[in-house]
């Protein structure tokens, strides 16, 4: 709202209360006979000061900078006349202050954007999900605490340096606690959340400039494990006397022949089998990961595990005993030991394993695998099946056999010329 008003604006003194021989200079903002005043926190001596004038005498080269420090004072507060004049904002005494320290409106803080994103995703994501943004909250409170000797800074002072001075800061992060630190990737999925926190406070405009607008992700392709067709067949066929070893066997193997992941698993209810349209049973459920419905029909191998603990499921309700996650990592170690495999086993292996060894690498399409696993994008099972090298070797030698056929059917339709 733009308004015919008049300015003024002056520097005044008063004395100092511990020193009579000091005065401390102000501001004087003066719109349509309202006044603001402000402290410049900064005093000069009273026989040094012109009350005409209202600037300090220049009887020395100090005092000809701090009458060029007042003028840099007044030209600040002009230019924030300025600015308000320009945005058609209404123009007061208070306003032309508030602008002056850029308190006139409410600029956001980092963690407080943090801490909005995280309070208003919570039902988007799923709580394992959002452990990890919290992870990103706390390296970032002690980047600030340790770094930068603060609790919080403004949106507007990220910049490019500070991208990369935080993704260094987590690369060489030492635990208080021995834990392990983070890898390559483990950095790069900080930057990213971090990274969606900007673009969300890009999208309700409390930034104006991207501070990631040169910064690339980069992640390194690693290597899933899985289980090859012997190994597979290793622990299928080694029994263990200890009910507990003989569980999480069970529950892993079920896993790789159903490609469901552990926390899937867990949740499974005898109502979710039911019979097919092929007449087979199938599994309905949901992945918790991505809210992705999957139907998957139970191989043979699945099913006899599911006989096993028939009479349990009747009592607990759930269709297979699953025991916490870490105590079943815990375990598969012990497992993997015993069945000769040097692997490092988690619960997770089972469904790249499903992906790999027991579909793909049969001649089942990736796009049935995709499928299977609840994936919405074919890449990502790209990503956890790989096709093996007996695969490879295998369609190769199809296309051989079709070209050479084909070949023989072209010679053979050649007409014979005549003698």
């Amino acid at each position: 709202m733009r308004t015919e008003s008049t300015l003024g604006v002056i520097f005044f003194t008063r004395k100092k209360r511990n020193n009579p021989e000091k005065l401390d200079i102000y501001v004087r903002i003066t719109v349509n006979k309202e006044r603001s005043e402000f402290s410049i926190k900064r005093d000069i001596a009273v026989c040094n000061w012109d009350i005409f004038r209202c600037r300090a005498k220049e009887t020395s080269e100090n005092l000809i900078l701090f009458n060029t420090y007042l003028d840099d004072v007044y030209a600040e507060v002009l230019n924030a006349h300025k600015q308000l004049h320009s945005e058609r904002k209404l123009i007061t005494a208070r306003a032309i202050k508030l602008r002056y320290f850029g308190e006139d409106e409410e600029r956001m803080t980092l963690m407080r954007a943090v801490e909005y994103h995280n309070k208003n995703i919570n039902n988007a994501l799923r709580p394992g999900t959002l452990k990890n943004y919290f992870s990103t909250e706390k390296y970032l409170k002690e980047y600030l605490r340790e770094e930068l000797k603060t609790d919080d800074i403004y949106l507007i002072q990220l910049n490019y340096r500070f991208i990369v001075n935080f993704e260094n800061y987590i690369r060489t992060y030492r635990p208080k606690t021995a834990r392990r630190t983070c890898t390559n990737n483990g950095v790069m999925k900080h930057m990213e959340r971090l990274m969606k926190i900007i673009n969300l406070s890009l999208k309700m405009e409390w930034l104006e400039k991207d501070p990631f607008r040169n910064y690339k992700l980069r992640f390194v392709k690693n290597e899933r494990g899985y289980l090859t067709e012997r190994e597979l067949r290793s622990i299928e066929e080694t029994s263990f006397m200890t009910i507990g070893l003989q569980r999480v066997k069970d529950i892993f193997l079920f896993s790789c022949y159903t490609g469901l992941s552990y926390i899937d698993i867990k949740g499974l209810r005898p109502d979710q089998i039911l019979l097919g349209i092929d007449g087979n049973q199938w599994i309905h459920t949901k992945r918790t990961k991505t809210n992705e419905p999957v139907k998957i029909p139970m191989l043979p191998k699945a099913k006899e595990i599911i006989g096993k603990y028939r009479e349990e499921m009747i009592h607990t309700g759930e269709l297979l005993p699953v025991y916490s996650n870490q105590k079943t990592n815990q375990i598969l170690k012990e497992i993997a030991k015993a069945c000769g495999i040097h692997k490092n086993i988690t619960f997770h292996v089972a469904r790249h394993t499903f992906a790999t060894t027991v579909t793909l690498s049969n001649g089942v399409p990736i796009e049935t695998v995709s499928k299977l696993l609840g994936h919405t994008k074919l890449s990502t099972t790209q990503i956890y099946a790989r096709v093996l090298q007996r695969k490879v070797g295998e369609d190769m030698q199809d296309l051989i056999r079709k070209l050479r056929n084909k070949q023989e059917v072209e010679t053979s339709s050649v007409p014979k010329s005549l003698p």
